[in-house]
């Protein structure tokens, strides 16, 4: 994405969402606009001491955002997972710890964490 783009994807986007986030691809379909975001590889801070290697992501999940200039909004949200060798198992980011360290809204952090609830996490 070029510069210009992503100055207002942050203005589109929830807060502090490129702290966490970046923008992959979009598209437009008719009335709808479709946002794609992958979480980036930067480890969370509750596991700086661990040993995590990253092992992939979760399946992506779609949420409705507020409507753009009559568009429809979809974020298509792909969550990161990593393994930690020190315990072997999996981890993820605490999205509760996250909403009150940064500007995140809580709906969109309480959002993340449901969506986290995969089964065998």
């Amino acid at each position: 994405m070029n510069d210009s783009f992503d100055v207002l994807m942050k203005l589109i986007l929830p807060e502090s969402i490129e702290e966490y986030f970046e923008l992959t691809s979009y598209k437009k379909e008719g009335e709808e606009l479709h946002l794609y975001l992958r979480e980036i590889n930067s480890i969370p801070a509750e596991y700086q001491n661990n040993k995590l290697i990253s092992k992939g992501f979760f399946a992506e999940a779609t949420v409705q955002d507020f409507p753009i200039r009559g568009y429809l909004v979809f974020l298509h949200i792909t969550r990161r997972r990593w393994l930690n060798e020190d315990t072997g198992k999996v981890v993820y980011r605490n999205w509760d710890m996250v909403a009150q360290g940064t500007r995140i809204t809580k709906d969109f952090a309480a959002f993340l964490k449901e969506i986290g609830r995969y089964p065998g996490t």
